[in-house]
């Protein structure tokens, strides 16, 4: 026994006993002078609100001990209070925690746009990771991986009781190495196995295109440094002299989110005036708010956003602001519902924590966390194939019949392949909100129509008298 007491030891021992006894006197100092100043009944009140609870600390220290002192293997005094520190953030939500210096490392990288990995944004769900959503052309997605797929094994060892840090790590590893991950599924009634190529992840943040003349399509696959001016440039690019923006398709699916200040930036490019989003903490510098300028870039065109559950945190920002100033109209299924802000705070060149500090709420008040971005029109991702219909004898196939004024009549079957091809069988979200699009194109054109030709051609000016 007495070869366990090493001068190391001692000293390991001595100084943790200083800590901890100090914070127990700490303590003390303020039950003495709480019991002088506050009357008994309001004691546990006052605990409450900061003061150090005693008992606790004692529970603490003789914990600490134990550990040192009894646990079948050394660990010295560094690892114990960096453990103490990863158990304090992970118990307070599933985005609290301490960042050592690889996962300091890895947020900052993340956030340029490239890092190592599979591509999954996950959290903790019931000691299981849960996939918040894949990330675009990554080796995750393509390898079938689905925003709400609990992950309960890696590699064959069980996720259980892994921190979430833990877990990303056996996620991490050489480009071209193989991990096995099971998964549960809501849907199927067995784990299943799918095996994923690790790769270096390059997230693309904008990719833009046409959809149909007039018809501008924005993928925003996750909120990076520099996604509000490649938003603003992708409008720009589907702007064209000849070719006026009629709608605009905003997809933010399975986007987990990002950095806020983006997402701003990203909304209020859509936006004239307004309030965009506000957070509500405990701190003063955790109240701000983020409001939109003038100038919207689509002059006014109608906008459909898309959302499913893998849209989160700054994704909902965006789709609760437009929701609320009834700028777009909000398609899909309900989004995640993660609005909460996390914080990095540095504690050295090589060490952090991410803590919570404040919820976002929307311009009206809503609060996203744990409710998420209801969508206006709800659209859930399904397999659409065209009814074949009985061929039926038309005008067009009587003999001698007379012939259109309106040019070519191929142009109704051209019309008609082309509704069978593309977005209506690959992508039936997309193709609902394109069909929105035009609705409400149409029905801005015929209103300007309208009061055109209600409008006089002469107005008499008043005479003087």
């Amino acid at each position: 026994m007495k070869s366990a007491f090493t001068t190391q030891t001692r000293t390991g021992l001595l100084f943790s006993l200083v800590l901890v006894m100090s914070l127990v006197s700490n303590a003390q100092a303020q039950q003495a002078d709480d019991t002088e100043e506050v009357p008994a009944s309001q004691q546990a009140a006052s605990i409450n609100e900061g003061k150090l609870p005693l008992d606790e600390l004692r529970s603490f220290a003789d914990v600490f001990n134990h550990i040192r002192l009894s646990y079948v293997e050394e660990i010295d005094d560094k690892t114990l209070l960096e453990n103490a520190i990863r158990g304090m953030l992970s118990g307070l939500d599933p985005h609290s925690s301490y960042l050592d210096a690889k996962s300091f490392d890895d947020l900052q990288v993340s956030t340029s746009g490239e890092f190592g990995g599979l591509g999954l944004e996950v959290g903790l769900e019931n000691g299981y990771v849960k996939v918040i959503s894949p990330i675009d052309d990554t080796p995750a997605e393509k390898a079938g991986i689905e925003s709400g797929d609990l992950i309960i094994q890696l590699d064959n060892k069980p996720v259980k009781g892994m921190s979430l840090n833990e877990a990303v790590k056996l996620m991490r590893g050489k480009k071209g190495s193989d991990i096995e991950l099971t998964i549960v599924r809501e849907g199927i009634r067995q784990p299943f196995d799918v095996t994923v190529t690790r790769d270096i992840i390059k997230v693309v943040s904008v990719r833009s295109k046409t959809l149909e003349e007039g018809f501008g399509y924005v993928r925003i696959a996750q909120f990076q440094s520099k996604t509000g001016s490649e938003f603003r440039k992708a409008i720009e690019k589907l702007k064209t002299k000849d070719t006026p923006m009629k709608g605009l398709v905003v997809d933010l699916r399975n986007n987990p989110g990002g950095i806020l200040q983006s997402s701003v930036e990203v909304a209020d490019t859509l936006l004239e005036e307004g309030l965009i989003v506000y957070t509500e903490g405990r701190l003063n510098d955790s109240h701000s708010e983020y409001s939109a300028t003038p100038n919207d870039l689509t002059d006014g065109a109608p906008v459909v956003v898309l959302i499913n559950g893998g849209s989160a945190s700054a994704s909902e920002i965006v789709a609760g602001a437009l929701q609320d100033h009834h700028r777009a109209v909000i398609m899909g299924t309900d989004s995640f519902g993660k609005g909460s802000v996390q914080t990095v705070v540095p504690l050295s060149e090589k060490h952090a924590i991410k803590l919570t500090t404040a919820r976002y709420f929307t311009p009206n008040g809503r609060s996203i966390q744990a409710q998420g971005i209801v969508p206006d029109i709800v659209v859930e991702r399904a397999k659409i194939e065209t009814i074949k219909t009985r061929e039926r004898i038309t005008e067009a196939d009587l003999q001698g019949h007379l012939s259109s004024t309106n040019g070519d009549e191929s142009d109704r079957e051209k019309r008609q392949d082309k509704a069978k091809d593309g977005l209506f069988n690959s992508d039936n979200q997309l193709y609902e909100a394109l069909n929105l699009l035009k609705g409400l194109n149409i029905l801005g054109l015929n209103e300007k129509a309208t009061q055109v030709a209600n409008k006089p051609e002469h107005q008499e000016v008043p005479k003087a008298l």
